[in-house]
This record gives C-alpha cells, structure tokens and sequence, in this order.
C-alpha cells in the first residue's frame, strides 16, 4: 500500500444537470474526495474526474419550461454544482459534463466496436406515446394505477406502494406526466445491447472482491430471473447523441453516463499530457474505481462493465457503493426543511464540519447514514474544537510568549511519539479500505492521549517555576508535534483546517514525514483554527430550507392527492411513538342499519375482540372483508358513538367514495402483532 508505483482513476456518479446539489449527493462527492486525498496523500499518481449527467427527457423538458436550450442549461447547472463542490473542498482534476465532442467520440467508439462484435440487435418494441407531445415516454414519465395493487399515481415502472415492477404498458388508466393526455401505443425499432452474453464473466467480475459483498450477493438475482437484452435507445424527440448510421434513434442516457467517466478524464489527459490510454485498456495495470449510490448499483455492476468488455476495454477494478442519507432518522423533507442543499448549508455552517461528521459515520458497507443535528453539533464540537485544535492552542501560547516561537531540541516522551507514529500505518490502511469512521475513531483516541498528557503536565503550572522552564517547553513542543501527526492523519478529511495547521507550523504536512519530529523548528503565532458550532447556525439552516407546504401543493399537479390535501403541521417521533398499531384479523363485518358511510367491525387481536366502526362502506361489501387481516389503532380511547361504542379505528387510505383500501398485511401476519 505504500508502493508509490500505484496509478489511480478515481470517479463518482454524476450529477444530474436539472437539479442543485443536496446533502445526499454530498456524501458520495466527500466521501470520492477523501480518498482521493489520501491516495495523493500517500504520493500514488492518482487522478478525480467528474461531470455533469446532461442528457434525457428529464433535461430537455425542463429546458423547454425555462424557455431556453438544454445545452444553456447544461451550462448554468455545471457552473453551479462545481461552485457547490469546490466550497465543500471537493476538488476533482477535472469537471466535465456529458454533453462534449470527447464523449460523443467515445460513446460512438464503445457502440461501433459492440456492434463490430455482434452485441447489438434490433427489433420492434411497442412504447407508450403521447399523442399531444408527439413523443415516446421514458417509463418515469407515465402514471398510472398499480396492475398489481391498485394503487393510483404510480410510475410507469415501478410501485412505491407494493414494490412491484412492471412494463408502462401494463398500467391501468395511464396518463402523460408531460401533458396529461391518455398514452397510445406505438410500434418503434430499437436498438438492444446482448447483455446475457456476458453473464459469466460478469459473474467471475463479481466474484473477485470488486464490489462489496452484500453488492454481489443481492445482483445474483438478476441472474436467477436471467439477464435481458439491454434497451440503448431512444426515439426523437431526445436530448442525447444520435446513434451512428440511425437517424432519429439517440442513445439512452445511462449508455453515455458512465462513459461519460471515461471522456471527462480524456479532457483531462488531452490538456496535461497524461496517458488516457493506459487507464482503460484492456491490459492496463492502472486502477479505476468508482464511487456511487445504492440505487444505481445494476448500470455500474452489470451493464458498464459488460459495456466496457463488448468493446475490448478494462473493467473497474471496483465499485463503491454507499447507503442513503437521512436527517434525524427520516428521508430527507422539504417540508421540514431538512433537504437541504449545499449552497443552503454554505450559507449557514462550516463545510469541514460536514466533511468530518460524515467520514466518522462511513465505512465501506451499504448502510445509510443519519445525519442527526444533536449528534452533529455534539461531535464536531468535542472533538475537533475540543480536542484537536485544543492541543495546538493549550501549547502555542507558551512556544510563542517564552521560546522565541522555536521549538524545543528535544523530545519530551519519545515512547509517546512513537506510538502516534505507529499508528500510521493502521489509519492509513483504515483509509485505503473506506472505513473512514475507524480511521477518525483511532485518531480521536490518539487525540486523547495528548490531552491526558498535557492535563498530566500542566505547562500552565511549571511555566511558572524557573527550574522547570526546559520541561515546559519540552512538553509544549511534544505537544504541538503530536498536534502535527494528528493534523497529516485528517487532512484528507479536514484539507482546509490542514492549510491553517501547515500555516501555523510552518511545515507541510506529510505522510512521509509523520516520523520526522520538529526540532528547533519556528512556528508561527497561533490564531483560532476553527469555532465551535452554535445549535442556532443548524436552525437557522433548517428554518431556510423548510418550503411552505401550501406553496409547494400549489406547484403540484392539480390531480395529485397531496395537492388537494397537504400534509399536516409536523408531530415529533415521541407523539407517534404514543400510537400503538396491531394486526388485527376480520371476524365479522356488517352494513350500520341508519349510517350513510360506516361499517361495524369484530376484529381480533389474538386473544382479544373489539368492535370499531369504520366508514369505509363506499369501497367494501361487508363480506369481502370477512377473514382478512388489517391494521388498527389498538389504544385509541373508546369513543361512544350513536350505533354503539367503537373501541380502536382501523387503517385506511384514499381520497374516498369507491377509492379507499384498508391496510392488508401479509407473509405471516397474525392477530396482535405489533406493527412497527
């Protein structure tokens, strides 16, 4: 690992071009950008690149409604995401977008030599068309009801509801998400690429440590339901590259998006005289990695390097797949003012706080990481202000006011050094495998041990006795160098806080010179290295990123339930906590002799019955409800009613009339089952 002959290309998933960058994006962006700082750290040849994802329907329509081409607003978005990552400290040797002469070059280079090899077929699909924009909709851009739940206002390719996935034209009642109108079918010649052709050796790329183990295990089953021909087209009207020798048929976005890795580094190589050729050969001895979301893990680990083999190139060496972000337990909220993004936090919070608190939560498996505020403001501020920099500032003072700012000739402990210095190599390895958060765990011990020594030393005291000036600047000097060891070790987390130590020290720190004390070195005056953080700079970045909920039903499809009904003031987990739901099986069901609306329930709980009242009676006949399992509220307060005393309500969803569904558990439910 210490071998400096290590050639590296490191990348991290695009940004889509419609959109600003959010705490979610910034996870994967920090997280590419300390290992990257590290690798160069370490004095390997390593390279970042990075871009723009610019094309597909999604950019060329959004375009169309701020009146102006997708290529200006390709241009304005990357203007913005590289400003927002390069204020996160985020620094990639290049930040390209899709839409480029070298991407086209390449896309059509990787397609040809496909091609050449017979991995491209055509035939002719049906695809959903609205018949108003006189286009073909991509899946995301239809809705419809659920073929196999039910549910309204589904995706064209998926249920949220049930999970479900399915073909846009298996839903029911589909409608245009670009003008509302009622889709038609029409025939369309595709272009497909053989993806079941490489299933072995993508199984043996799988099975050789590229890709997280829990990665490989959950693709295994796309191979037991057997791999597909992969759709690479699209028809006209499509903001992308026009495939060769095939007028009005565009490449899909997902083709020139990870391409799009290979051509932002081109950019790169073709202005710095760097090799790109031998990064992406099929023999290169270079490593390529790449650092992505969980949720696009299927085009990075099967198509891309099945892509890449179709044209006679090298796979990754690896894949990096991390989990979500979530803000104090919960998916990111408009609504609560926790998605929040990037310029947002900019405006209100250092962004070093971001880069650490993250990197103390990473490791290299899937999981998502909560970024709770209190444990944020908490950990920041114990140990980087209160440990960290705290060494660096209990020491300096005397080094300045007492020692002519020169460090002493002597070390104080050198067994205590040392132990900073063996450390190296178990943080170093801690990085190389992503586990950021051990990493961070080991310097914080590190970081306690100056400070127990310090406290044990008290320079504050001998400064004071005339026969123990030599200690204490002995000790103040082993102090600031355990400072330094510990600052080389985080300023791949911390580049900028790094910048100010390497101000302060009047050295540059680096991993090859961790061993190497500082004697009768001078240093200069020590000013503030950052400030601890007040709970009120997080409100108030929550406060401005909260949309007005009316404000944001008025932006939604008229259509759209959440439109005709928003969502109501906030209640803490605690409320909800309070609410008590069980299983509850159907016993008996009976039409209310005198109520318009309600149905008379015998639920069991298992072991217990009560009756409830519901008013669901538009949307069931009694007895189709008889023997199913459902959710009640099982401690709401009796309440007396006019038909007799209801002892819970049970579960159910829908604008109302005939659209109502009561919540059906399945696999296993059974009466009194707690339901979480």
């Amino acid at each position: 690992m210490s071998d400096s002959n290590r050639k590296i290309l490191v990348t991290s998933a695009l940004p889509y071009a419609n959109g600003s960058i959010h705490l979610g994006h910034l996870l994967e962006h920090i997280q590419t950008d300390i290992w990257t700082r590290f690798q160069k750290l370490r004095g390997h040849e390593c390279y970042s690149v990075c871009a723009d994802d610019a094309h597909g329907t999604p950019v060329m329509l959004k375009a169309q409604e701020l009146g102006i081409t997708p290529e200006e607003m390709v241009a304005r978005t990357q203007a913005e995401h590289s400003q927002d990552l390069q204020d996160f400290g985020i620094v990639y040797d290049n930040y390209h977008n899709t839409h480029s002469d070298e991407n086209k070059a390449l896309c059509e280079m990787v397609y040809l030599r496909a091609k050449e090899r017979g991995y491209i077929t055509q035939r002719t699909i049906s695809q959903l068309f609205d018949p108003d924009k006189n286009m073909f909709l991509p899946d995301r851009f239809v809705k419809g009801t659920c073929p196999k739940c039910k549910s309204e206002d589904q995706n064209g390719d998926s249920c949220d509801n049930c999970g479900a996935t399915y073909s846009p034209t298996e839903l029911i009642n589909p409608k245009s998400v670009v003008s509302g109108a009622e889709p038609i079918l029409k025939d369309s010649e595709h272009y497909f690429f053989d993806l079941p052709k490489f299933e072995s050796s993508l199984q043996e790329w799988l099975t050789s440590s590229s890709v997280q183990p829990e990665i490989a295990n959950k693709l295994q089953e796309w191979f037991e339901q057997g791999l597909q021909q992969w759709d690479i087209s699209r028809d006209a009207p499509y903001f992308g590259f026009e495939i060769p020798d095939a007028p009005n048929k565009y490449f899909y976005v997902w083709v020139d998006a990870p391409v799009g890795y290979m051509a932002s580094f081109k950019h790169f190589c073709e202005k710095n005289g760097v090799d790109f050729d031998s990064f992406w050969q099929a023999d290169s001895d270079a490593e390529v990695y790449h650092f992505i979301g969980k949720d696009i893990t299927y085009f990075h680990c099967l198509f891309w390097p099945a892509m890449l083999e179709g044209a006679g190139l090298r796979k990754p060496t690896g894949v990096n797949v991390h989990g979500f972000v979530t803000v104090n337990g919960a998916k990111m909220s408009k609504s609560k003012g926790t998605f929040i993004k990037a310029r947002t936090y900019l405006e209100h919070l250092n962004p070093e706080l971001l880069r650490y608190f993250f990197a103390s939560k990473l490791s290299d498996g899937v999981t998502d990481i909560d970024l709770n505020f209190e444990d944020f403001v908490q950990k920041v501020n114990s140990d980087l202000v209160g440990k960290v920099v705290n060494i660096a500032s209990r020491c300096a003072g005397f080094i300045s006011k007492r020692f002519e700012g020169k460090l002493s000739a002597n070390v104080a402990e050198p067994e205590l050094l040392q132990s900073f210095i063996d450390e190296s190599e178990n943080i170093a390895e801690a990085f190389e495998k992503r586990q950021y958060s051990k990493a961070i765990r080991e310097i914080m011990t590190l970081a306690d041990k100056a400070n127990q020594y310090i406290d044990a030393q008290a320079p504050w005291v001998t400064i004071k006795e005339e026969d123990k000036q030599q200690h204490t600047h002995d000790v103040c000097s082993l102090g600031i160098n355990m400072f330094k060891i510990l600052m080389t070790y985080l300023k791949p987390v911390l580049p900028e806080l790094a910048v100010k130590a390497e101000g302060f020290l009047n050295t540059e720190l680096n991993w090859s010179n961790v061993a190497s004390p500082l004697k009768e070195h001078d240093i200069n005056k020590f000013k503030a290295l950052m400030q601890r953080v007040d709970f009120k700079a997080v409100e108030a970045m929550i406060d401005a990123s909260k949309e007005d909920l009316q404000a944001t039903a008025n932006k939604l499809d008229p259509n759209s339930p959440l439109a005709k009904d928003p969502i109501a003031e906030t209640i803490q987990f605690d409320d909800f906590a309070k609410v008590d739901l069980r299983v509850a099986r159907i016993n008996k069901a009976e039409h209310v002799e005198g109520a318009d609306k309600l149905l008379r329930f015998e639920l069991d709980l298992g072991g217990e019955t009560r009756q409830v009242f519901a008013g669901i009676k538009s949307a069931y006949q009694p007895e189709d409800l008889i023997g199913k399992h459902t959710v009640m509220v099982a401690n709401l307060a009796p309440r007396k009613m006019r038909f007799g005393m209801s002892e819970g309500m049970v579960l159910a969803a829908g604008p109302g009339g005939k659209d109502l569904w009561i919540l059906e558990p399945h696999d296993g439910a059974q009466p009194g089952m707690k339901v979480k």
